[in-house]
């Protein structure tokens, strides 16, 4: 076989395996870099992981589409923007382990598992927890570990953290997670009431002491804690 009609054959094969390469790609270049983030890290774990297999089989065609998704459980899945922006706030290295509060579907914690060395993340739904853990584990990203617990606590065994994402509006920044950042590290989070517009938080630690930047209006679903969930 002639090497152009080989590479032609394995492109085929490849977007046969893979139907939303293109969607995926459009997505990066208009809905995320064309609205100002450009770390490449960020761009090429983006393009890397295939939303589509963390919604709801009924909601794949619509998957990388410009707005956030249901995932069952009152929950949703961040729009790609989003789940962009935070990760490239916190500016993740190769060598970072990171925390993350919110599993969700696992996706926000594969974005940053093509980018970092390990990421420790924490769900409080037990449903939306042992699915994540078998998506994530079926997808073959091993550096991932997840929990079911209440995220306000952190996960002090793995402490400390070079960067916190928190995808669940609170109230307040829990203490906890802030002890648990390493000195000049960074956590991005959504405060303020579920009932009025969130403001989403870029946190540093410098010299032990909390500098907090405002970086814009966002709504999110609200932080769950242990109590209230067992009340529900």
């Amino acid at each position: 076989m002639p090497a152009l009609s080989l590479l032609l054959f394995w492109i085929i094969r490849f977007l046969c395996q893979d139907p939303y390469v293109a969607e995926r790609e459009k997505m990066v270049r208009e809905q995320i870099r064309a609205r100002g983030v450009h770390d490449e890290a960020t761009l090429r774990a983006m393009r890397e992981v295939p939303r589509h297999l963390f919604v709801p089989e009924s909601l794949q065609p619509v998957a990388y589409g410009d707005y956030p998704l249901p995932i069952g459980q009152g929950q949703t899945i961040s729009q790609p923007y989003i789940v962009a922006y935070m990760t490239a706030v916190v500016e993740p290295q190769a060598n970072f382990r990171v925390l993350e509060i919110g599993t969700g579907s696992g996706y926000q914690a594969a974005v940053l598992a093509e980018i970092v060395d390990s990421v420790y993340t924490i769900e409080i739904v037990k449903e939306l927890a042992e699915s994540a853990g078998e998506r994530l584990q079926r997808l073959q990203y091993r550096n991932i570990v997840v929990k079911y617990g209440d995220g306000y606590a952190g996960w002090r065994e793995h402490a400390p953290f070079d960067a916190i994402i928190v995808t669940a509006g609170a109230e307040e920044i829990p203490p906890p997670l802030f002890e648990q950042l390493r000195e000049g590290g960074k956590m991005v989070i959504p405060v303020g009431s579920v009932h009025t517009a969130q403001s989403l938080l870029l946190v540093t630690k410098k010299n032990g002491k909390m500098t907090k930047t405002n970086l814009m209006p966002v709504r999110f679903v609200p932080f769950t804690r242990e109590k209230e969930s067992k009340n529900e």
